[in-house]
């Protein structure tokens, strides 16, 4: 299963692996490739759940603005 998870407010390559680390600790996840000028993060794995995914990036402080 692959996920696009639509992010704003990531400015730079440290925030690039906030968000990276964030969701690659999530259950289910196999890899996460984040794309700063793209303002997305590209998520492979079994059973990924928008809420949680919703979650990690927002806990780390950046807005999900949309998944598919």
């Amino acid at each position: 299963m692959k996920k696009v998870v639509s992010i704003e407010g990531m400015s730079c390559m440290h925030c690039v692996m906030r968000v990276k680390k964030a969701i690659g600790e999530l259950a289910g996840v196999a890899s996460v490739d984040v794309d700063l000028a793209g303002k997305k993060a590209t998520v492979e794995g079994d059973a990924l759940d928008d809420a949680a995914l919703k979650a990690a990036v927002e806990d780390v402080g950046y807005d999900v603005t949309a998944i598919a």
